[in-house]
Order: C-alpha cells, then structure tokens, then sequence
C-alpha cells in the first residue's frame, strides 16, 4: 500500500494498514495490527493520537519491541515513534548537563555518544536495546544503575485528546522493572521525551560481576577510567552472556530477580547457602532468578523452536520459525519448576500484548 499521511502540514508519517508486526519484537515471532505509523515528530504523532480518535481506533505505542511479547493479532493501530533529537545544555559550571532525548532515539545510541563525550551517569546501561520512550516503562536498569537515578523529569502525551504534560520522578512512581506506565498509566499516554542529568565528575559503580576487573585490565596504568571505558565493559560482558537479537530472537531477561522479605529469603539461604542474593535498601533481599532457573537443570534447554538460552538461564530465546505458544508454555514450565524446589514464583518482565487467534 501507498504510505498516507495523518499530517497533511507535516507529510512526515507513514502508515499502511493490515500490517504485519514480525520487526517490531525483538523475539521475531509473526504477528499482526490493524495499521502501522511512525511519526517522524511530537507534531505528527499528536495528529495521529487525534485522527485514531476521531475514527474510533484503539491506539497502541510500541518503541523498539525488545522487552515486549507479541500475541498474533493485534486489533489497533500502532504507531512508533520515530522522533529522536537529542540535546546536550551544560549547567553553567560545567560539571552538570542535561540531557532532553526523544522517545525514537536508541538507548544504546544514546548511552554511547554521553560516554564518549565524557559524560557520567549511564554508562552501565550499555548495549540495552530498545528505544529511550520505553526505557521509563519498566524502569530499566544493569549493573547497580537504573534509569531512575539519573532521571528528572519526562513528558508524556495522552493517548485520549493529544495534551502533553510533564511529570516528576517521583510521579512516575518507579521500583524494580516498574513504573506507573506498567499500571495506572499503561497504553493511556505516549512519553515523548526524557530529561537526564549526567556529570562530569567520575563517579563509577564497578560493583557487579566482573567490572572492575574488565576495566582494571584495559586501564593504562596511571590514567583515570572514564565512562566510554566503563561502557566498553558493560558491551563485553553482556555481549558474552546475552544473545544479539537481531541473530537470536529474545526480549532479554524474560523473568525478573524476586524479591523476598528477609525471613523468607533467609530461610532459602539456610536450605541453599550458595544462592547468590543481593539485600535492598527497604531490607528485603533480591534473589538470582538465573541461578534458580539453572539449579533446575532448564539451561540451555530446548522446546522445539524456542529454549532456555545456554549463558544465560533469565534469557528465553525463538530459534526461528515458531509460536509464540510454544514461548509461554516453556515460561510457565520454568516457573512451575522453580516453584515446585525452591517455593518461589518467578514474575514475566516482557510485557504480553494482542490477542490469540479464536478458534
């Protein structure tokens, strides 16, 4: 089909209808919706928010797909956005900036071109894929750095009548992979731009896994790290534990770490005293869903087209050419298993959206 545009102004959104979603989820599976946009501005995308309503179309946001797991049929319109200007404003002292980055720049873009220019604040968050409007959704995080350290504020604009406002930190309601866009907030706005603080002043976290070491190896003797070799790192070590979606179909961490109030979490470690564990700041400890997942024997296992990837036991992965029901059931039957040694449930972190066929 011909593109048409929904901004007769602007002409700079393309949409077809019938359209099949197979490279919009990084896991690959087939799926399809009513029609498809990306607006190329917050201009175009407000025209679209307006035109859907007018038609009396549901209206979906997707960004890059990477923490989502596409159901077959999808009856909406869905637009991704497309809009992705940075700008860099330094604080008069130097030592600060911020950082205004719409919703269709690549995080991992975005994370690369601070880091090289010196600026400190997100380079632990290297090579996660996906768009910078989605990373607020499940509040993303590596490392011991989650995007709500650094965050001041984003915009947000209804899906109902195109308005835009800002909101705080602290209204975005933020936790572990959480966020008010999981919740009150879901597929009721679009965040069309974020505002970061990063600085200048060297402030590594090189606490987890191997970091410290990779970094300490690659550092000249006598010179100071720096945030693009930090970021260099975080891409080597995920880059040997996670697999390339674009050569392996996944939504990365496919389950999320729980989290259990001190008594029953040492309760565990009495029965399992090489449980890896982690004790939050509100006194409850965080467990290693991978670990629990392996001390079940599910690594590296495999279900027709799809399996438990061989790294990295939290990743599910799609060999090509499957269902994504052949996906879910191999997610319940890791929850069930984990459930069933160790008393914990596991919760999903890529969120489920469409339909199954009927019938």
């Amino acid at each position: 089909m011909t593109p048409v545009s929904t901004d007769q102004n602007a002409g700079d959104t393309s949409q077809r209808e019938g359209v099949a979603l197979d490279g919009c989820n990084t896991l690959g599976f087939s799926a399809r919706a009513r029609a498809l946009s990306e607006p190329h501005t917050v201009e175009a995308a407000r025209a679209q928010v307006l035109a859907s309503r007018q038609a009396g179309e549901r209206l979906v946001v997707i960004g890059g797909g990477s923490n989502l797991v596409l159901l077959p049929w999808l009856d909406a319109h869905v637009m991704r956005p497309a809009f992705d200007e940075v700008t860099i404003t330094p604080a008069e002292d130097g030592l600060t900036a911020t950082v205004c980055v719409e919703a269709g720049k690549r995080w991992h873009a975005l994370v690369m071109e601070l880091a090289a220019a010196g600026w400190w604040g997100y380079e632990n968050l290297a090579l996660i894929p996906g768009c910078c409007g989605a990373a607020p959704i499940q509040n993303i995080g590596a490392y011991g750095v989650e995007l709500a350290d650094h965050l001041l504020r984003l915009e947000v604009m209804s899906l109902e009548d195109g308005s835009c406002r800002w909101m705080n930190r602290e209204e975005c309601g933020f936790g572990y992979r959480d966020s008010i866009f999981k919740g009150a907030l879901e597929h009721r706005v679009l965040i069309t731009r974020l505002e970061l603080q990063v600085s200048r002043q060297a402030s590594p976290r090189l606490g987890y896994g191997d970091l410290a070491q990779r970094v300490s190896a690659a550092l000249p003797q006598g010179e100071e790290v720096t945030p693009l070799q930090v970021a260099q790192a975080v891409i080597a070590t995920r880059s040997e534990k996670l697999p390339d979606p674009a050569q392996l179909g996944n939504a990365g961490s496919f389950f999320k770490n729980p989290q259990l109030p001190q008594a029953e979490a040492q309760a565990l470690l009495t029965r399992f005293p090489s449980l890896p564990h982690y004790p939050q700041a509100d006194g409850s400890i965080k467990l290693a869903a991978g670990w629990l997942i392996d001390q079940c024997g599910l690594k590296g296992a495999r279900r027709g087209h799809v399996g438990v990837h061989a790294q990295q036991a939290l990743v599910l992965v799609h060999f090509g050419e499957g269902a994504v029901t052949e996906l879910l059931a191999l997610a319940q039957e890791v929850r069930e298993a984990v459930h069933t040694r160790f008393g914990v449930w596991l919760e999903q972190e890529p969120r489920e959206l469409g339909m199954m066929p009927e019938g």
